[in-house]
């Protein structure tokens, strides 16, 4: 089966790191369909005098890749695909995968009116052959590697210049070629767009990488322009979720009678108000109150609650959330230590620590997190202690600073299937959650993530969402029905029923996830405890 995910523009390091986990642990192929911000990599055969400027100096980044070949730019209005396929194990595999490439490519152009494209002997990549001298159009580089079940995989690609700025060449000597001018589909006066040329190479790379068949999902491009989709009094979250193609006008109302297994009795017993004592006492917030859970009697009787550190303000305002969006206060030093003694007074064998983004802050909040989990290691050793983080911006050295601090379990939340990732949070992408995903599972911890549904996802939208959770190295998931905190957020589209929810644990079970917490109420941190010790208990199911 080829799985085809059209990312829309993702950093080249956090699509790296989405490579790496793939390849690992995916066992489908997949095509990465996606343009990269102003980026200069090289090549494992890189000469640095081919790197003429300071990379920054003309606004663009500097990566060292662990691909074939030299230094080479990536930037707006290049088409780049990254086939991350199993292939045979002979010695020639690698130039027979590039080959590969380069007839995918050609045929595509081919048959979108670019007769005078083909290959040049002794220069791989894509070229033109309109004038006097060859021209490239396209760079390909990649990487054979063998993975931990004995697979050999493939990372990196092709990048085929369409409306890319040309002056950026100027900077380098492209792929160490200095005798051949670069050139762009734009440039030769073909009018072809990124997505048309996606398009007819997504159909082409199906017939050899695809037999089985073709999964594909896109991400929501961003709007060309507001102006003619505007609903006086309507929240901008709305207009986004339309745009992603969910009919606001026919989800439910918010008046609307939750179904019987949504609806939660109050309860506050002696353990309840011990809890809620306990974090009152020690000026703590929790998530269970600024985000509105629904299990918060059930989960303080417990003496169980998930604390959220670096304030109660959020510098992000996604459409599903209850959080404060208010302008945030400075970091309280004494924060992480309240929290530790909150965790020894409850005597919790499992804590959860979540947080508010905190873009404002150059480590996006990370520091305080790492320290809140060391404060509650000082004080209760043997507490395990899970963290909710945020994105950070896909910052790799803010992440570190809490991967270095070994929390027993990381969790991140997806949130939502990939086309309504910009209306459900458009501070966020699927790519670079994915990313982070990714390299939590390569530092060896455990790794968890979440979904919600009822806004207006497809099931085979989700079944896709919980296959790329696995296939970046996600062991742990949790599923939940979205519930519309006010007006002004975004609608419900539906109530699943216990039945579905069911169903979604026994498809994310067969896609490789070691445990599944999905149903209606469930919530990033409802039964993390059980959720955690459930990976020591072996999962027999039958493979998809």
């Amino acid at each position: 089966m080829l799985q085809v995910r059209r990312l829309g523009v993702v950093p080249y390091e956090e699509a790296l790191s989405l490579q790496h986990a793939i390849v690992e642990h995916a066992q489908d192929n997949y095509l990465l369909v996606l343009e990269h911000p102003h980026v200069y990599t090289l090549g494992v055969r890189t000469d640095p005098a081919h790197l003429l400027v300071a990379p920054a100096s003309v606004g663009a980044q500097l990566f060292q890749s662990d691909r074939g070949g030299d230094v080479t730019y990536h930037g707006p209005g290049q088409l780049v695909c990254y086939p991350l396929v199993t292939v045979g194990d002979d010695p020639g595999v690698g130039p027979l995968h590039v080959k590969a490439i380069e007839k995918i490519l050609i045929e595509s152009l081919r048959e979108l009116g670019v007769r005078s494209v083909d290959t040049f002997e002794g220069y791989p990549g894509v070229w033109l052959f309109d004038g006097e001298v060859p021209k490239k159009v396209a760079a390909i580089g990649v990487k054979t590697t063998k993975v931990s079940d004995g697979r050999r995989r493939t990372l990196h690609g092709i990048a085929c210049n369409v409306t890319s700025d040309l002056s950026m060449f100027s900077h380098i000597v492209p792929c160490g070629i200095s005798e051949y001018p670069v050139t762009s589909l734009q440039n030769e006066g073909y009018e072809i767009s990124v997505t048309a040329l996606a398009d007819t190479l997504i159909k082409n790379a199906a017939k050899i990488w695809g037999k089985e068949g073709v999964v594909e999902h896109a991400a929501t491009p961003p709007p060309k322009s507001d102006a003619n989709e505007a609903v006086a009094g309507e929240p901008v979250s709305f207009r986004r979720l339309r745009r992603a193609g969910v009919e606001v006008s026919d989800a439910l109302p918010i008046a609307e009678r939750k179904p019987e297994w949504l609806r939660v009795p109050v309860s506050m017993d002696m353990g309840y108000r011990e809890t809620h004592a306990t974090i009152k006492d020690l000026g703590l917030v929790t998530v269970c109150e600024e985000a509105g859970c629904p299990n918060i009697f059930e989960c303080w009787s417990d003496h169980t609650a998930t604390f959220m550190v670096n304030g109660e303000r959020c510098t992000r305002a996604c459409g599903f959330c209850l959080v404060d969006t208010r302008h945030p206060l400075p970091l309280d030093p004494t924060e992480p230590k309240r929290v530790a003694q909150a965790v020894k007074r409850l005597g919790l064998h499992h804590v959860v620590i979540t947080c508010v983004a905190r873009d404002d802050l150059q480590d996006g909040g990370a520091g305080a997190i790492a320290q809140s989990v060391s404060e509650i290691r000082e004080l209760s050793p043997d507490t395990k202690v899970e963290v909710l983080i945020s994105d950070l911006k896909g910052d790799l050295k803010a992440l570190d600073k809490i991967l270095s601090i070994r929390p027993d379990v990381v969790n991140h939340n997806l949130e939502t299937v990939l086309r309504l990732q910009r209306a459900v949070r458009p501070s966020a992408s699927y790519a670079r959650s994915l990313g982070v995903l990714a390299r939590v599972a390569d530092a060896g911890l455990v790794t968890k993530s979440g979904i919600m549904v009822g806004l207006g996802e497809e099931k085979d939208e989700l079944k896709s969402a919980l296959l790329d959770l696995a296939a970046v190295g996600v062991q742990i998931a949790t599923i939940g029905q979205y519930l519309r905190p006010s007006k002004n957020h975004l609608p419900v589209s539906r109530f699943y029923t216990p039945e579905e929810f069911d169903e979604l644990k026994e498809i994310g079970l067969r896609f490789g996830l070691t445990h599944v917490e999905s149903s209606p109420l469930t919530r990033s941190s409802y039964h993390a405890k059980d959720a955690a010790n459930a990976l020591s208990t072996p999962v027999s199911i039958s493979s998809r």
